[in-house]
C-alpha cells in the first residue's frame, strides 16, 4: 500500500514535469517568434535586393513629359486652381526667348532675273521687301588648324656696318606644354568632355582622329593631368581657402578606384570627398578631394581652420570633426523609413523636395493617429511634411525663414518623437534600423532650426555626388594618384562654375589661356576667379573661342 510520502513525491514529479514542459513550449514559442521575425527579415532583404537589382533605385517623383514650347507664342502668366492647392503656370517660350544667345544670319531668297517681270503685262517688277518664312538651326562642326606661331627678329643695320650684330625678337605667347602641340582650347576640350560630359579618353581618342587629329589617349590623359595639376592647382587652393572662410558648407563623400596607389590593391576601395558651400548668398564653391580613404582623418585635414555649421549624412566620421555643428541630413532618415515600406505600397509613396518644380498638395497633420498608414509610412509622411514646409520657406531671407520655421516645425518634431517612442519594430528589421537611426541623431537632425541659412537636407551635396558618379561610370576608375587628383580639380572648377552661371567650356580656356603667365601672382589669380568683373565678362553666354586667342589676349586688369 502506498504511502503519502509516495503520493507526494509522485505529485512533486508531476508538477515538476508540467512545469518543465511548459518552458519548454515557452522556448518553442520563442523560437517560432524568433524564426518568423528572421524569416520577415530575410524576406525584406530579400525584396530589397530585387528592387536594387530590377528595380529603380531612385526616391524622385514621376513627372510627365514636358511640352515643346519652341513654336508657341508668349502668354501672359495665369493661376488655375486645382482641387485644394494653387499653382502657377510658368510663360510659355518663344523662339526668341530660347535662342537669344545665338548669332542670327539672315539668308536672302531673290527672285531670278528671267522671273522678275510682271506675268500680265511684261513690264518690270520692282522690289517690294522680305518676309519671314522659317527658321532652323545650323552647326558647323568642330575644325581643327595647325596654328603656327612666326616669330619675328629685327636686326640693326647701323650696328652690322659697325662690325656689330643688335637682334630684337617679337615676344610669343607662353607655351602650355614646352615641346607639345597642346593649345588652351583644345586642351580645355579634352577636359570638357571627360569631366563635364563624361567621355573617357579612348572614345575621345576614335573623335579627335574624325577630326584628322591623332591623339592617343595616353596623350589626352597627359594634357588633362599636367594643367590640371600645374595650373588649375592655384585656382583650386584659392576656392579652398575661400571656403574654409565660408559659416555654412555641406560635405559628401562617394566611392572610386586607382589601379596604381602605392600600398594599396587594384581593387581597393578609394574615396572622392564633396565639399561645397551652403546658401548664405554669396558666390557657389564645389570642390571634390581625392582620398585613399573614408576615415576621419580626412574631412578633419581638409576642414582645417573651418568652424561653422556642416551638413551632412549619419556617418561617423564628422563627429569627429572639432569646432563645427554638424546638421544632419532629413533625406537621410526619411529614407530609412521609405525602404522599410513594403513594395507593393511603396509605389503609391510621394517624396517630397524643397526644389521640387511641380507644386504638391500639403500632406495633412496627424499622421501618428492614422491608422491607415504603416509605421514606416508615418515616419515618411511627417519628414514630407517638414520638406513641404521647408519648400515654402526656401525664397525667405535667413532671418525670416529661420523665424516662419519656429512657429510650426518644433510642434512636428515633438510629434514625431513621441510617436518614435511608442514604437515595438521588430529585431533587426528595417524599421527598427530607421526608428534607431532617428533616436541616434535626434540633436543634429534638428540643428537646422539653428540658423535660416541652414537646409534641412543635405541634397546639395548628394547632386555633385551624382555628378561623379555617373562621371565613375563611364570611366570605370582612375589609372594614377596624380590622375585622380587632377579629375578632383577639373571636377571643381567645373561645378563651380555651374554654381556661378558661367560657360563651362569658355572658363576652362581662359584659365589655360592666362595661368601659364599668371600662376605664380596672387593678384592674376583673384582676378580669375569664378566671381571676378573679368570672368563674368568673358565667360558668360554662348562658347566663343575667338574672342580672345593667345596671340591679342593682352595681359590681366591687374
Amino acid at each position: 500500500m502506498k504511502t503519502n510520502a509516495d503520493q507526494e513525491e509522485r505529485l512533486k514529479e508531476k508538477d515538476q514535469t508540467i512545469s518543465d514542459l511548459r518552458a519548454t513550449v515557452e522556448e518553442l514559442r520563442n523560437t517560432v517568434t524568433d524564426l518568423r521575425s528572421t524569416i520577415a527579415n530575410l524576406n525584406e532583404t530579400l525584396n530589397e535586393l530585387k528592387r536594387k537589382f530590377f528595380g529603380t533605385s531612385s526616391e524622385k517623383v514621376k513627372k510627365e513629359r514636358p511640352v515643346d514650347l519652341s513654336e508657341q507664342d508668349t502668354e501672359p502668366e495665369e493661376t488655375v486652381v486645382v482641387k485644394e492647392h494653387t499653382r502657377t503656370r510658368k510663360k510659355k517660350s518663344v523662339r526668341d526667348d530660347l535662342y537669344a544667345l545665338l548669332p542670327i544670319r539672315d539668308i536672302k531668297c531673290d527672285v531670278p532675273e528671267s522671273e522678275r517681270f510682271c506675268p500680265d503685262c511684261d513690264a518690270p517688277m520692282e522690289h517690294l521687301g522680305y518676309k519671314t518664312v522659317r527658321e532652323e538651326l545650323r552647326i558647323t562642326p568642330a575644325k581643327v588648324e595647325r596654328v603656327r606661331y612666326l616669330q619675328e627678329t629685327l636686326v640693326c643695320p647701323a650696328c652690322r656696318e659697325e662690325d656689330d650684330t643688335t637682334i630684337r625678337a617679337a615676344k610669343t605667347p607662353t607655351a602650355l606644354l614646352p615641346h607639345s602641340p597642346a593649345s588652351p582650347d583644345m586642351v580645355a576640350m579634352v577636359m570638357y568632355q571627360k569631366s563635364c560630359l563624361y567621355l573617357p579618353f579612348y572614345r575621345q581618342e576614335k573623335d579627335w582622329f574624325q577630326k584628322g587629329v591623332p591623339l592617343p589617349r595616353e596623350t589626352a590623359a597627359h594634357w588633362y593631368n599636367y594643367c590640371a595639376l600645374e595650373y588649375f592647382a592655384p585656382i583650386y587652393e584659392a576656392l579652398h581657402q575661400e571656403l574654409l572662410g565660408r559659416e555654412v558648407i555641406h560635405a559628401d563623400e562617394v566611392p572610386c578606384q586607382v589601379l596604381h596607389e602605392e600600398g594599396k590593391e587594384a581593387t581597393s576601395k578609394s574615396y572622392m570627398w564633396i565639399y561645397l558651400s551652403g546658401s548664405d548668398g554669396l558666390p557657389g564653391i564645389v570642390l571634390y578631394d581625392y582620398r585613399p580613404g573614408r576615415g576621419g582623418e580626412n574631412p578633419i585635414e581638409f576642414l582645417s581652420g573651418f568652424k561653422g555649421l556642416l551638413h551632412c549624412d549619419g556617418y561617423s566620421a564628422y563627429g569627429r570633426i572639432e569646432d563645427v555643428v554638424l546638421v544632419c541630413c532629413l533625406a537621410h532618415c526619411r529614407r530609412k523609413f521609405y525602404e522599410a515600406v513594403p513594395a507593393g505600397r511603396r509605389k503609391k509613396l510621394k517624396l517630397l523636395d524643397i526644389n521640387s518644380e511641380e507644386e504638391l498638395k500639403e500632406p495633412s497633420s496627424g499622421m501618428s493617429d492614422d491608422n491607415g498608414l504603416l509605421p514606416a509610412e508615418k515616419g515618411v509622411a511627417f519628414c514630407n511634411r517638414l520638406f513641404f514646409l521647408e519648400r515654402c520657406y526656401k525664397e525667405l531671407p535667413a532671418e525670416e525663414r529661420k523665424q516662419k520655421r519656429q512657429e510650426k516645425e518644433p510642434q512636428i518634431w515633438n510629434e514625431f518623437w513621441s510617436w518614435l517612442g511608442t514604437l515595438n519594430p521588430t529585431g533587426g528589421s528595417k524599421l527598427e534600423k530607421a526608428v534607431n537611426y532617428a533616436f541616434n541623431h535626434k540633436e543634429t537632425l534638428m540643428n537646422y532650426l539653428l540658423d535660416g541659412r541652414c537646409e534641412i537636407s543635405n541634397n546639395a551635396a548628394e547632386r555633385r555626388a551624382k555628378s561623379y558618379a555617373t562621371a565613375r561610370k563611364n570611366f570605370l576608375f582612375h589609372d594614377t594618384v596624380d590622375g585622380a587628383n587632377a579629375s578632383a580639380i577639373v571636377m571643381s572648377l567645373i561645378e563651380t562654375a555651374k554654381a556661378n552661371n558661367l560657360n563651362i567650356y569658355q572658363y576652362l580656356y581662359t584659365l589655360l589661356l592666362y595661368m601659364p603667365d599668371y600662376k605664380n601672382e596672387p593678384a592674376g589669380i583673384k582676378q580669375l576667379m569664378p566671381w571676378s568683373e573679368f570672368i563674368k565678362e568673358n565667360c558668360s553666354g554662348i562658347t566663343d573661342t575667338e574672342k580672345i586667342l593667345s596671340e591679342n589676349r593682352g595681359d590681366l586688369p591687374i
